[in-house]
C-alpha cells in the first residue's frame, strides 16, 4: 500500500518492527519512519534510517550458480528437488534438514515448515532464532502453556518500574528506548538495569545492577523469596489462576539476601533497594533479552522472571508484566509458522496427537513428522558425523553466527549435498554451497513479520528484483512441486499462503490456543495488499480480545492455570581456570546487525565502530600485559580472535565483552563465534553466548598500519586487517609480525598503486614510521600510515580527502587534516557524521553545555538518538576538561 511518503513497509532489523515508508527515484531510494505504524510512530533507529545505503547490488547473488557455474533456475531447482528426493529415499526424512532464519517473511517460513514436518515428514527444520529467542519460547509454555508474550509496547509507557534484564535496549532496540525516555521524562518512570556492563542503556537507570556473569536466576529468585516475606505475594490471584506456586517459592527461600549478594557479586545495599522498589510498585514491567536468554540456564532464567509476575498477579494490566524482546524482525512469525524443530504451525506441538492430528488433516499431510527434529547446535553436528546428508540454508550465515563457528565450515565441506538462498554470494556460508539460490531482499520482498508485541505488519516492495531473484517461498513450492507435491503448493501469490496460514491457526480452535488470527482465512489479494498492522489475535466469527493476556487467568495449560517453575540457582556450563582466566560475553553494537551482509554497505552505519574489538577492564589489561587500543589475541578452548583492545571500567573485573559482527568478508580473524562452546540450555536447547572463558594476550606485530582507498585494498601479507567501507572509499586497519623489505612497494601493493601512479613517500626506518600517499591523475587515491605501535593519526580527515584533486601532498605525508577538512574526530552520531572533537569543542568554547545542546548546535542525537548516551559523557569529560583548563587560565591550544 502507497501512501504520500512512499510504500508503507515494515524495517528488516529488530524486532521491534518499525514502520518504514519507501520510495525507489532515480537518484535512489528514500526512507522515512511511517508515522501511523503503531510501532515506531514515525521514529527509526540509525540502522533504519540509513537502509537506502544498503540497496546497492554488489555483492549481490543475482542468478542461480549450481557447481560454482552460472546456470538457469529450472536446472537448481531440479538438482535441489531431485537430491533431497532421492536421499531421503536412500536415507529418510531424517537425512535432509532446512535451517532457516528470522530474516525470512512468515510466508517463507510456513511453506518452508510445511514441506519438511508434513511432505518430506522429517523435523529437521530449525532457525536463528534458536540462537536468540528459544529460551523464551520455553519459559512461556512452562507458565503458560503457550508461547505467548502477554504485554504491549504501550506497557513501557504506562509502567511506573521498568525492569530491563539482559538487554541494551539502547543499541539494540532503540526506538524502544526512546519510548522508555520519553515516558521516563514525562512519568518518572524508575528504570532498573540489570547487566554486568555499565551499557549505554545505563544512562537511563537509576539503578545499575552489574552482576556477576550467569547468575540472573540467583538475583530474580531472591526476589521472589523477598516478595513472599514482605507480603507482596497476591494471594488471591496465585489461588485463582496458578500452580507450582509453593514449590517455587520453596525453592526460591534458598536465596537468602546474604547468598544472593554472594552468588550475583551485588553490594547488599543496591541488592536490597531493587527487591524493595519491585516488591513496593504494582506498575511494574520487566523486559528481557538475549542476556537472559543465551545461557545453559537461560529457561530457568525466563521461568525465574515470570514467577515475580505471576506471584504478584502483576501481568496483563496495563504497565505490568513480562516482556520478551525478540531480536529479529520475524522471529515471532517463524515461532508462529512452526519454524523451530520442536513444534508446528500454529503454536502447536510436534510431541501432542491431536495437535499433530489437526495440521495433517489440514495440510492433507501423506507423512507428518511424529517427534521434534535436530535443533541448531544438534543439526550441525548431525551434518558433521553425516547423519545429515543434504541441508537446505535459507537467509543465515551459520559459519559465523552459530558456536563453535570455526567447526561449521568444515561440517559443511563435508556435507555430500548443500543448497544456500541468500542475496549476497560471498558469505562464509555461501562458499560451501553446491547450490546457491538468488532470493528477494528488503524493498523486493513482499510478505508479513510479526513484531515482539504480536504485531502483523506487511512488507512491501517498493523495487524490482534484479537479476533472477526470486522469493523465498517461490523458492521452496518449486522445490516441493518437482519433489511431487504439486497439489499442497498451489500458491502464486503471498497472499494465499498467509489465507492458508490464518485458516489453520483457526482449526480445532476453541480458544484452547493463543494463536488465531482465522478472521484473515479469506482474506483476498487486494485485502492483503491493504493490510494494516494488526495486533493477534484475530479469531474469526467473534470479537477481537482486548491486547493483553492473562489479567484475568485464562492460560493455556490443560487445567488454563499458569504454572510457577522452580528455579534453583545453577552455575553456568563452563568455569574459568588458570588457562581460560576471563569471562567472554557477546552481543551486538548499535548501528551493526548480525553478520554485517547489509549494514556493512552503508559508510555511515560503519563508521561509528569501524574495527571489531574487545572490551577489557583495566585491571585485567594490566594484568595481562594489554594497552588501550592494541591488538590482543582472544582464545578458548575452541578458537581464537584477533581484535583491537578498547580498556574500559564500564565492564566487571575478570570479564570480557566482543560483539559478534565480524566475519571474514571484513576482517581476518574476529569471527566471536569461533570462541564461544557449544553448551546448551537443557530446555530450550539455546547457546550459552554469555559465558566463556577465555585468554587474552597481546598480539606481538612488527608493524602497525592504517590505509584510506578508492579501491578496497590488499591485504596480502598482513596477518591482521578489517576494512570497512568509507563515503570516497575503503579504510583499513593493518598489521603483520614481520615487516617487508621494500615498504614502497608493499605501499604500492596495499594501496593498488599502478605503474603510472605517483606514490609520495616519507620514511623514518629508525622510528619505524612510514606514510605514503597515492595519487592518480593528479587525484589523491590512497594512504598509508605505518608505525611500530597502533597508529596514532586520525582517521576520519584522512578518509575524506580520499578522491580529493586538492589535497596537498605534504600536508597529507604531515599525517595533518589541513585545507577545507576538518578533523572531526571519531564518529559519535552515525546518523550526522558528528565525532568526538566537534562535540568537545563545543562544550568547552562554551557553546554547548547538555545534551540538548549538542543536539541544537551540532544536530548530533537528534535522529535516532543512540548516540544520546555517549554524547551525554563527552558533555561531561569535556566540561570537566573545559573547567580545569579556565581554572589554570587558559584553554588547550
Amino acid at each position: 500500500m502507497s501512501a504520500r511518503g512512499g510504500v508503507r513497509t515494515t524495517c528488516p532489523y529488530c524486532g521491534v518492527g518499525c514502520g518504514v515508508l519507501a520510495r525507489a527515484g532515480p537518484a535512489g531510494a528514500a526512507v522515512a519512519g511511517d508515522p501511523e505504524h503503531p510501532a515506531n510512530r514515525g521514529r527509526l533507529c540509525s540502522k533504519g534510517t540509513h537502509l537506502a545505503d544498503t540497496l546497492a547490488l554488489g555483492g549481490r547473488l543475482l542468478h542461480p550458480v549450481v557447481d560454482g557455474r552460472r546456470t538457469g533456475w529450472d536446472a537448481a531447482l531440479q538438482r535441489v528437488a531431485g537430491t533431497f528426493a532421492e536421499t531421503v529415499r536412500a536415507h529418510g526424512p531424517d537425512s535432509v534438514a532446512f535451517y532457516v532464519s528470522g530474516q525470512l517473511l512468515t510466508e517463507d517460513y510456513y511453506v518452508a515448515n510445511k514441506l519438511m514436518k508434513g511432505f518430506i515428514g522429517g523435523a529437521n527444520i530449525d532457525t536463528n532464532s534458536r540462537l536468540c529467542m528459544a529460551s523464551a519460547v520455553a519459559g512461556h509454555k512452562r507458565a503458560f502453556g503457550a508461547d505467548t508474550v502477554p504485554g504491549v509496547y504501550a506497557d513501557l509507557e504506562e509502567a511506573d518500574l521498568v525492569v530491563l534484564v539482559g538487554s541494551n535496549l539502547s543499541w539494540c532496540h532503540p526506538v524502544l528506548h526512546q519510548r522508555l525516555a520519553a515516558a521516563r521524562a514525562a512519568r518518572r518512570t524508575r528504570v532498573v538495569v540489570v547487566d554486568p556492563r555499565r551499557t549505554a542503556t545505563c544512562d537511563l537507570a537509576d539503578l545499575h545492577l552489574p552482576l556477576a556473569a550467569g547468575s540472573d536466576v540467583a538475583l530474580l529468585g531472591g526476589l521472589l523469596a523477598h516478595l513472599e516475606r514482605t507480603g507482596a505475594v497476591d494471594s488471591a490471584y496465585v489461588r485463582r489462576h496458578v500452580s507450582g506456586a509453593g514449590a517455587a517459592l520453596e525453592a526460591a527461600r534458598e536465596l537468602t539476601p546474604r547468598k544472593a549478594a554472594r552468588l550475583t557479586g551485588l553490594d547488599a545495599g543496591p541488592l536490597a533497594a531493587f527487591y524493595r522498589m519491585f516488591a513496593e510498585t504494582e506498575r511494574v514491567v520487566t523486559l528481557f533479552s538475549q542476556g537472559v536468554n543465551q545461557s545453559s540456564a537461560g529457561t530457568d532464567k525466563v521461568n525465574a522472571i515470570l514467577n515475580c509476575h505471576l506471584a504478584t498477579g502483576r501481568i496483563g494490566r496495563p504497565g505490568m508484566g513480562p516482556f520478551s524482546v525478540t531480536g529479529q524482525p520475524n522471529a515471532m512469525g517463524g515461532r508462529e509458522v512452526g519454524g523451530l524443530a520442536n513444534m508446528l504451525a500454529a503454536h502447536m506441538e510436534i510431541a501432542d496427537p491431536a495437535h499433530r492430528r489437526i495440521v495433517r488433516d489440514f495440510w492433507q499431510a501423506p507423512r507428518i513428522a511424529t517427534r521434534p527434529g535436530l535443533r541448531a547446535v544438534e543439526l550441525f553436528e548431525a551434518v558433521a558425523t553425516g547423519r545429515v546428508r543434504a541441508l537446505w540454508i535459507m537467509a543465515t550465515n551459520p559459519a559465523v553466527s552459530l558456536p563453535r563457528a570455526g567447526a561449521v565450515g568444515p561440517a559443511l565441506a563435508r556435507c555430500p549435498f548443500v543448497v544456500v538462498s541468500d542475496v549476497v554470494r560471498g558469505t562464509d556460508t555461501a562458499r560451501h554451497a553446491d547450490v546457491l539460490l538468488p532470493s528477494t531482499a528488503w524493498g523486493e520482498k513482499d510478505g508479513t513479520v510479526t513484531n515482539s508485541e504480536r504485531c502483523i505488519s506487511r512488507q512491501r516492495p517498493f523495487l524490482p528484483a534484479p537479476g533472477e531473484a526470486r522469493a523465498d517461498w517461490w523458492q521452496v513450492c518449486e522445490v516441493a512441486r518437482r519433489m511431487g507435491f504439486a497439489r499442497a503448493f498451489p500458491y502464486r501469490h503471498p497472499a494465499e499462503i498467509f489465507a492458508e496460514h490464518a485458516a489453520l491457526s483457526g482449526a480445532g480452535n476453541d480458544g484452547g490456543r493463543d494463536f488465531d488470527i482465522s478472521a484473515y482465512a479469506g482474506i483476498t489479494r487486494p485485502a492483503y495488499d491493504a493490510l494494516e498492522p494488526f495486533r493477534w489475535p484475530r479469531p474469526a466469527g467473534r470479537a477481537a480480545p482486548g491486547p493483553r493476556f492473562f489479567a484475568d487467568g485464562g492460560f493455556f495449560t490443560r487445567d488454563r492455570r499458569a504454572v510457577m517453575v522452580p528455579t534453583p540457582y545453577r552455575a553456568p556450563a563452563s568455569s574459568v581456570s588458570p588457562r581460560f582466566p576471563l569471562v567472554l560475553n557477546t552481543g551486538r553494537i548499535r548501528d551493526q546487525w548480525h553478520t554485517m551482509t547489509r549494514t556493512a554497505k552503508s559508510a555511515t552505519l560503519m563508521s561509528h565502530r569501524p574495527e571489531p574489538f574487545v572490551e577489557v577492564h583495566p585491571e585485567d589489561a594490566a594484568r595481562h600485559g594489554i594497552e588501550d587500543a592494541a591488538l590482543v589475541r582472544v582464545s578458548s578452548r575452541h578458537g581464537s580472535a584477533v581484535l583491537r583492545a578498547v580498556v574500559t571500567s564500564e565492564l566487571r573485573p575478570g570479564t570480557v565483552f566482543a560483539p559478534i559482527h565480524w566475519s571474514r568478508q571484513h576482517a581476518s580473524d574476529a569471527s566471536v563465534g569461533t570462541l564461544v562452546g557449544a553448551h546448551t540450555d537443557p530446555v530450550s536447547a539455546q547457546p550459552e553466548f554469555k559465558f566463556t572463558p577465555v585468554a587474552v594476550a597481546p598480539f606481538k606485530a612488527a608493524w602497525h598500519g592504517f590505509a584510506a582507498t578508492l579501491a578496497r585494498p590488499s591485504t596480502a601479507g598482513a596477518d591482521y586487517w578489517a576494512v570497512a567501507r568509507t563515503a570516497t572509499g575503503w579504510r583499513t586497519e593493518l598489521a603483520a609480525r614481520d615487516a617487508p623489505d621494500d615498504w614502497a612497494g608493499a605501499a604500492r601493493r596495499i594501496l593498488g598503486a599502478g605503474p603510472a601512479a605517483e606514490l609520495v613517500t616519507y620514511c623514518d626506518h629508525a622510528a619505524g614510521r612510514h606514510r605514503f600517499a597515492c595519487y592518480s591523475d593528479d587525484r589523491l587515491a590512497g594512504v598509508l600510515f605505518v608505525s611500530r605501535t597502533p597508529v596514532p593519526e586520525t582517521r576520519n580527515w584522512a578518509v575524506a580527502r580520499i578522491g580529493d584533486a586538492q589535497a596537498d601532498r605534504w600536508t597529507v605525508l604531515a599525517g595533518q587534516a589541513g585545507g577545507t577538512v576538518p578533523d572531526v574526530g571519531a564518529i559519535v552520531c552515525a546518523c550526522f557524521q558528528v565525532g568526538q572533537k566537534q562535540i568537545a569543542g563545543a562544550v568547552e568554547s562554551g557553546a554547548c553545555a547538555s545534551v540538548a545542546d549538542v543536539g541544537v548546535h551540532l544536530g548530533a542525537g537528534t535522529n535516532c538518538g543512540s548516540c544520546r548516551p555517549e554524547i551525554a559523557r563527552l558533555v561531561v569529560e569535556a566540561g570537566a576538561t573545559g573547567a580545569t583548563e579556565a581554572a589554570a587560565g587558559g584553554r588547550r591550544p
